[in-house]
């Protein structure tokens, strides 16, 4: 969101070599409620997006981009320049996140292309590597110069690493915050040691607090929904009750249900909404697709109430229907799936969502 109310979009495109992508600009010129100007521009499939001292920063699968912004005017006049290039990004888990912590760094998620680091990804009864290889590069948080062109990915900092995939990131309070997707297909993997059940509600989608150096355990442990503590991951000798691994890595400060798939965080900062809002996390959660064959779960926006620096009481379904049908079986069913959120100027909430492209402007009323 722009201070004067425009949205700007990052498109996803529908498969690695696909067309499209890019950004959309959208401004409401009547009043009305309604974007009525689109503009877009650039390509390549997007995901992380921000305004930041006069730049909007695009983040693609391989690269951090950012395009020169001039008040007033709708789309950029100039090219993109290109901020971070040659980031790690293959097939799984290659969409980006981007975050800013307001002194000049630009922070950003290199997701791991496994599932937990498996000799043979995704093979039944296959032993997880250790030490896991991919963390080298991939499966951690990576901080840059946001005012440096053409940097690699050599000349960031790790700022964090034991992480899985994680395009939903923010700063807030000194720290950054990360909710991650959790590991899938425990019954799968591990047929006869670990029930459907046990893989549909076992692996939280965790929110982590990461400060430099902070190390959250994947792929050697898993954080349980129920149980609120970390187990080790069957891929290193683990069966489900043992924890022999995981003693020195970092709990996340929330646990939010199995595999609702978490995509986006905000921090809000507004006073539209009741005073119970200022400072809490918003979360769109995808949804699921590995809870079969019980039902689909996610599928909505989250709030996780926040006082200064803590989380502080329990989170709550702030919105929720998207799907469309009760129960939902197949995630292709689903009628809509939560992709984004974003604070507009007057503190109001808008959503973003990625069946149909559609965007809903959520706002405060009071008592009826």
């Amino acid at each position: 969101m722009a201070p004067n109310g425009d949205v700007y979009v990052a498109l996803q495109t529908a498969g690695r070599n696909a067309t499209g992508g890019g950004v959309v600009a959208l401004r409401d010129t009547k009043g009305d409620g309604h974007f009525d100007m689109k503009e877009s521009f650039g390509e390549g499939s997007s995901t992380g997006i921000g305004l930041r001292n006069g730049y909007l920063y695009v983040a693609k699968v391989n690269s951090v981009e950012r395009y020169k912004m001039t008040p007033g005017q709708l789309k950029p006049a100039g090219a993109a320049e290109v901020v971070v290039m040659g980031l790690q990004g293959e097939r799984q888990h290659g969409d980006k996140g981007i975050a800013f912590d307001g002194k000049g760094s630009l922070y950003v998620n290199v997701g791991a292309p496994s599932n937990a680091c498996q000799a043979k990804d995704r093979q039944a009864k296959s032993p997880g590597q250790d030490p896991c290889p991919i963390l080298e590069q991939h499966g951690g948080i990576w901080k840059f110069d946001e005012n440096k062109l053409g940097q690699t990915q050599s000349d960031g900092v790790r700022f964090a690493t034991g992480l899985r995939q994680m395009p939903a990131i923010a700063w807030t309070d000194g720290a950054l915050y990360i909710a991650m997707n959790n590991r899938d297909q425990l019954d799968v993997m591990w047929p006869g040691e670990f029930t459907a059940q046990e893989n549909a509600e076992r692996p939280a989608e965790p929110l982590y607090r990461a400060v430099q150096g902070s190390n959250f355990g994947w792929p050697y442990c898993f954080y349980d929904y129920g149980q609120k503590k970390f187990f080790t991951n069957p891929e290193y000798g683990g069966d489900g009750k043992t924890s022999d691994k995981c003693g020195a890595f970092t709990p996340p400060v929330v646990a939010f249900p199995a595999h609702w798939a978490p995509v986006d965080l905000m921090f809000y900062s507004g006073k539209q909404f009741p005073k119970k809002y200022q400072d809490g996390a918003f979360i769109a959660f995808h949804g699921s697709w590995n809870r079969a064959p019980m039902p689909q779960a996610g599928y909505n926006v989250t709030f996780q109430p926040f006082s200064p620096g803590k989380p502080s009481g329990d989170f709550e379904v702030f919105a929720s229907g998207f799907p469309g049908k009760a129960p939902l079986m197949n995630p292709n069913d689903a009628v809509a799936r939560p992709d984004g959120v974003a604070e507009a100027p007057d503190g109001s909430l808008y959503i973003g969502e990625s069946q149909k492209g559609r965007i809903w402007h959520v706002y405060y009323r009071g008592k009826i």
